[in-house]
């Protein structure tokens, strides 16, 4: 049995890179995108090949597995391991060089393959292979899985695109693989001189031919290629330590054409009859992979059919002799760059949609990517559904038609005995239907552990020894990657499944989407990295602590894992109590992008409330949750007392400030916001507003940062909104036992005085953000008794503060899953946008007529929509778009000790920027208390609200 202690000792003594052994460090990789879960030891994350070799060093003499890992994102398990993972991402993830005149490049393991594409784009070059992770995947995970994408059917495979490698022997013995059995270890050679016969029979003719060795690549008709040999071997031969590639040269100008079939068959039957036409993709997939909504052509399954040209009006062209010669149901042919990625992000995102069926339920992988001959991919899918059918399962297929590979998700159920064994049943099945058809087992993904084991059902037997002798010449001790490809661990085994509670968790919110299981939530990071790209653009948003940090831990996949690993307790052993998770979770900013951008809708903040209420249970909380957590109790007693002078001139004296803020918990670096001098509240009783007339009634929403900190907000909005023939009121404060009414929040009958209950309307978002869920669930019952009158009638709830529509529109009914009232008021919430679209469609907004820039709020991004925030701002004249991200205050997170470093970092990724890089004139919008606080604090401007903008206008037209 190794001694970790010892083991980790000695790595720390011979390598340079950080050598990590501590339950964090194990729990980011026990797994990857698969089904499967292996606890390692220890990871290690080498500096450069001398590391690497070192490391070895230390593992072969103890007998220690060794995992080389990338972005994480396999699907066949060959990512984990026992023994000790080599993290390739965080130090060996540089572009060593590039020769735009011969072509080439040369790489580290840990690049991340878009780096790669924009240091060649300068150049008119790419890296031709490009899988739908190729924000996160690392160029070395592409050699070990020979990764295809997209573009293969014209650009090919990684093993196509490979000229030369440096690697490193489990025995550490340093080769240079390439053609002409350069690098080659001794004995290689004699043994495929003695399979000559075997190796130009056995393996099936397909571009997408990736399970088993390459070993085919060694015949002399194919140049002896070593390199392209190690291509697809999955870390289990020797390990890569820098990369020689070759690049394509892109098209100048691409067109899409989206055709539009009945359904799957027609689309996979029409798919080889398009590549006599030379087309960069020829992509499928079906309707029940596509959102609502998705502007797509007419049909039930779609090819995404790319043609390149060195015009825009060749591309087309190209693209529409294309549909000229399908026979489609529909179609349409894209040329502008931004409508085209829209496009592609609904196929790329199909890989993490298709991890739940239509009707919510989980999809697993196991079968992800098969592959036949093209032009028997029609009569496949034909079988592959019936052998689902016969199983009593389902799957919804995608994948890459034009070179007859699959990828599908299946609603296997892995978490029972039972159904466990049909997973086994049906891929022993589906492996003889693939060779029935003349197929591969991968297409793409490799065999991992995943299919590994049915190897002999393709290849046979002999052919599988075979492989296994390669294994031994390289790798005689068998310690790279034991247990994949070649003497696999069986399919069913290491299930990461199997380790969490079979019993659903105790939980305060509802998880209406996993059936009230917070295992099941946890479960939905199937681990596709989407969260773990390096940046973004556009309104991406997901996720800015991973971008500010660099650290796995602090994305969203880093954080789950954490959760897993803490319901299975065998890595993480304090459950809620977790030091490591609290302090993973302790960067997020629960700004809820990843509930919107996640495929498969993870949604971090909500379990971080979650965690957060159960680790501090009985517990005394940081200083930060009782002084921002609490924040609408303080502002309130400052209202009352009128005490909000005091307090401004307290804190303008610096000794004062600082005292406070220590004692607070919140970060020196701030400045204490001041408080308005006159509530909002208390400006509506003194305009002393009427709510007669023939407009429509609207209850204007006072939520704590309009009505203590920017009443301005509040003003404005009043001014457009009855501006627009809207009546305004407020919500009532008083709770009557007659049920009250809306009027303007006040009751006309003294005597019902006598038993009424005074209170304020409340969103609960800073007991939300902070965890205090017992606390968040008393603020919003109090509301919700109060808003009993509203709730009577149809008039809607308009709220200003993006953060407290969030929360009232999600967080609220999950939270009170209990109280039908919850959904009711849920479903009454409307931004102050939506509420002029909705009620005052016929109102025409003051001209303003100037540039806008700033950021849309991530909440607002995550959970509300900004379509009519955009309509808005078009009707008004304010061209321009706003930035995406988050402005990294986040409520209470900018303010907390500990987080100012990332909370500017995130400013810096694209609001600050923004506003730096505005035309001269430009109007600042910043809906968001946080983002305006964000913006003069970090920016040395003032950002507005978009009723304050109107408003202003409004006044200019008098």
């Amino acid at each position: 049995m190794t001694d970790q202690r010892e083991l980790a000792a000695a790595l720390r003594a011979a390598v340079r890179g950080e050598v990590d052994f501590g339950v964090t460090a194990r729990a980011l990789t026990t797994m990857d995108a698969s089904n499967y879960r292996r606890v390692p030891l220890g990871v290690c994350a080498p500096r450069d090949a001398d590391d690497v070799a070192a490391a070895l060093t230390v593992c072969r003499e103890r007998g220690v597995p060794v995992v080389p890992r990338g972005g994480g994102t396999s699907i066949a398990g060959q990512a984990t391991g026992t023994g000790v993972v080599l993290d390739f991402t965080r130090h060996m993830n540089r572009l060593l060089s590039l020769d735009p005149e011969a072509g080439t490049a040369v790489v580290q393991p840990g690049l991340v393959l878009d780096r790669l594409q924009e240091a060649a784009a300068p150049h008119g070059l790419r890296f031709g292979p490009d899988p739908s992770t190729h924000s996160r995947c690392t160029l070395g995970g592409m050699i070990g899985n020979n990764s295809c994408g997209s573009h293969s059917v014209a650009w090919g495979t990684t093993a196509d695109n490979v000229r030369t490698l440096s690697v490193i022997t489990a025995r550490g013995e340093r080769l240079r693989p390439g053609p002409g059995w350069a690098g080659a270890p001794e004995g290689l050679r004699t043994l495929v001189d003695g399979e000559l016969a075997r190796l130009r029979t056995v393996f099936p003719d397909l571009p997408r031919r990736i399970s088993g060795y390459a070993v085919d690549a060694l015949l002399p008709e194919h140049r002896a290629d070593v390199a392209r040999s190690l291509c697809g071997s999955e870390g289990t031969l020797a390990v890569l330590t820098e990369a020689e590639l070759t690049l394509v040269r892109a098209p100048r100008a691409r067109a899409l054409a989206v055709l539009a079939y009945a359904d799957e068959s027609g689309a996979a039957q029409a798919a080889a009859g398009l590549l006599p036409y030379r087309p960069l993709t020829v992509e499928g997939m079906a309707a029940d992979l596509v959102p609502s909504g998705a502007d797509l052509p007419r049909g039930g399954a779609w090819l995404f059919v790319e043609a390149g040209g060195d015009t825009e009006a060749e591309a087309r062209a190209a693209a529409e002799a294309i549909v000229r010669a399908a026979d489609v149901v529909d179609a349409l042919v894209v040329t502008d760059p931004a409508r085209q990625r829209a496009l592609w992000r609904i196929r790329e995102d199909a890989s993490g949609t298709a991890t739940r069926m239509p009707d919510g339920s989980e999809a697993w992988p196991g079968w992800e990517d098969c592959a036949v001959p093209p032009a028997r991919l029609g009569d496949y899918l034909r079988d592959f559904r019936a052998l689902l059918a016969e199983h009593g399962l389902r799957g919804t297929p995608y994948g890459h038609f034009g070179d007859g590979c699959i990828h599908v998700r299946i609603d296997f159920d892995l978490l029972t005995g039972p159904g466990v064994a049909r997973f086994r049943r049906f891929s022993e099945e589906l492996a003889d239907l693939v060779v029935a058809h003349g197929g591969s087992l991968s297409g793409e993904h490799g065999d991992g552990q995943a299919r590994a084991e049915l190897l002999p059902r393709m290849y046979g037997a002999e052919t599988v020894a075979l492989f296994e002798r390669v294994k031994g010449v390289w790798d005689p001790d068998g310690l790279l990657n034991p247990g994949m490809l070649v003497r696999p661990a069986p399919l069913d085994a290491d299930l990461r499944f199997s380790a969490v509670p079979r019993e659903p968790v105790d939980a305060a919110f509802g998880y209406p989407a996993d059936a009230g299981d917070f295992s099941a939530a946890v479960r939905r990071c199937v681990g596709v990295a989407k969260c773990r790209t390096t940046s973004v653009s556009g309104s991406a948003l997901m996720c800015p602590s991973f971008r500010a940090t660099g650290e796995e831990e602090h994305s969203t996949r880093g954080r789950a894992r954490l959760l897993h690993e803490m319901l299975a307790g065998e890595v993480v052993t304090d459950g809620w109590r977790s030091i490591e998770v609290r302090d993973a979770l302790d960067l997020c900013l629960s700004c809820k992008g990843c509930r919107s951008d996640c495929p498969v809708g993870v949604d971090m903040a909500t379990y971080k409330a979650e965690f957060l209420h159960h680790h501090y249970a009985g517990r005394r909380r940081p200083a930060a949750h009782y002084a921002m957590g609490w924040l609408p109790v303080w502002l309130r007693w400052a209202a009352r007392t009128r005490t909000a002078g005091a307090a401004n001139a307290l804190a303008s004296v610096r000794p004062l400030a600082r005292l406070a803020k220590r004692l607070g918990g919140i970060a020196a670096e701030r400045e204490i916001p001041r408080l308005a001098g006159e509530p909002f509240s208390r400006w509506w009783r003194r305009r002393r507003p009427s709510v007669t007339g023939e407009g429509r009634l609207v209850v204007l929403w006072p939520d704590t940062f309009t009505e203590h900190l920017s009443p301005s907000v509040g003003r404005a909005a009043v001014r457009v909104l009855e501006a627009a023939g809207l009546r305004v009121t407020l919500p009532p404060t008083l709770r009557l036992p007659s049920g009250g009414r809306v009027g303007d929040a006040r009751s006309r009958n003294p005597l019902s005085l006598l038993t009424a209950r005074r209170g304020r309307v409340c969103c609960g978002l800073t007991y939300l953000s902070t965890g205090q869920l017992d606390r968040a669930r008393a603020v919003l019952g109090r509301t919700l008794g109060l808003l009993e009158p509203v709730l009577a009638t149809d008039a809607p709830l308009v709220v200003l503060e993006p953060s407290c529509a969030a929360a009232l529109r999600t967080d609220a009914p999950e939270l009170l899953h209990d109280d039908p009232r919850a959904a009711r008021l849920a479903s009454r919430v409307l931004t102050f946008a939506e509420t002029l679209e909705t009620y005052a469609p016929d109102w025409t907004p003051p001209a303003v007529n100037r540039p806008v820039t700033g950021q849309t709020h991530c909440h607002q991004h995550a959970v509300l929509g900004d379509g009519p925030d955009r309509r808005l701002r078009e009707a008004a004249g304010l061209t321009g778009e706003l930035s995406g991200g988050c402005c990294g205050l986040a409520g209470n997170f900018g303010f907390e000790r500990g987080h100012y470093g990332v909370s500017r970092a995130c400013a810096e990724e694209q609001l600050l920027p923004a506003v730096r890089e505005a035309p001269q004139g430009a109007v600042i919008q910043a809906d968001g208390f946080s983002c305006r606080t964000q913006l003069e604090q970090l920016g040395g401007v003032r950002g507005r609200h978009l009723a304050e903008i109107l408003a202003e206008a409004l006044d200019r037209r008098r």
